[in-house]
């Protein structure tokens, strides 16, 4: 006989299936414990909080993804010569080594993610520097290295495009390799979809700094 799912799984497998479809805000810890079928008891007794539950529904994947893509990076580190097509190639087999966590994992956790910033789910910020922070400032090292004309701000601005692609195209996903079939007769997958779209993104973070990035006072006509 199958093991059967403890309350804390049933509670963490529901609220990341509603947290990825409704998002954060939308989700209340009734709607949770009706589709996990348990009392808010047992959220308190679990969890104490939403924002806990929040951030114990990401570490699931993070804690499983974060240790992969140091050693990745780290890797790429030594390196003589560093190109920003390897930063993000080094970050592929980590995020699909979560699909081991859920079904579908990477997606889901990329949608996760998204959730996060376009919610303004502050905590979350806090949760990931301050348990992941090594690898965020190891990655951000590694892009201005590969592009050291990109001014660290402008990092900033261009790795939160680069996430925004990413939620955007995994959020979409099932409907885009549709159209993909239909159209082009081109069959994909999430991992050849995420080894595409990394030219892309490569070429975005390494563009020329805008103008107004280099003369700020322009913006207010100073």
């Amino acid at each position: 006989m199958a093991n059967r799912l403890t309350t804390k799984d049933r509670i963490l497998n529901a609220a990341e299936r509603l947290f990825a479809e409704r998002g954060f805000s939308e989700t209340s810890l009734r709607l949770i414990t009706s589709k996990a079928e348990v009392n808010l008891a047992s959220v308190n007794y679990h969890f104490g909080s939403k924002k806990e539950l929040i951030q114990a529904v990401l570490a699931r994947y993070l804690d499983h993804s974060m240790p992969a893509m140091h050693k990745e990076l780290e890797a790429l580190a030594k390196r003589p010569t560093l190109e920003l097509q390897d930063v993000f190639e080094a970050m592929v087999t980590p995020l699909m080594s979560v699909n081991q966590v859920r079904q579908n994992g990477t997606a889901i956790f990329l949608q996760l993610l998204g959730r996060g910033y376009i919610e303004s789910q502050g905590h979350l910020r806090w949760f990931v520097t301050t348990h992941h922070g090594d690898v965020l400032s190891y990655m951000s090292t590694l892009v201005h290295r590969a592009a050291p004309h990109v001014s660290p701000v402008e990092v900033f601005w261009r790795l939160h495009f680069t996430l925004g692609t990413l939620v955007f195209t995994m959020s979409s996903f099932d409907a885009l390799a549709d159209i993909a079939q239909a159209d082009y007769d081109q069959s994909n997958d999430v991992e050849s979809v995420l080894r595409r779209i990394i030219p892309y993104l490569a070429a975005g973070v390494a563009a020329p700094m805008p103008q107004f990035a280099a003369q700020p006072e322009a913006v207010f006509g100073n």
